[in-house]
């Protein structure tokens, strides 16, 4: 899993360079999973994902449930297209409580 990980006033920024894919959910929760061990602020940055299917949302709604349980600020930021995308098919763009940005370059799908 190609992942960047940086650090900025305090929050820990977690860039997803990958689809989030049933071929790819399980290595990412146990990469991922570490993190909310830390007790720091999380961003995940999610202009890299190029795919994204129940598994990967799945993962998504999974981080996000446990950062609440660890009282831990977990923010998605930069959503791709592709997140997006499910996120609005399944009517979840606004369950994780951050805003979504359209970006004009995306296209009419």
């Amino acid at each position: 899993m190609a992942i960047e990980v940086s650090e900025k006033n305090g929050i820990t920024i977690i860039a997803i360079q990958d689809d989030m894919t049933i071929y790819t959910a399980s290595e990412q929760k146990a990469r991922l999973s570490k993190y909310l061990q830390s007790g720091r602020e999380l961003q995940i940055n999610l202009s890299g994902v190029s795919e994204m299917d129940s598994a990967g949302l799945q993962l998504l709604l999974w981080l996000k449930q446990e950062a609440g349980r660890n009282a831990i600020k977990l923010s998605l930021v930069r959503h791709s297209q592709a997140v997006v995308e499910v996120l609005e098919l399944l009517n979840l763009t606004g369950h994780f409580g951050d805003p979504v940005v359209i970006s004009a370059n995306w296209n009419a799908s």
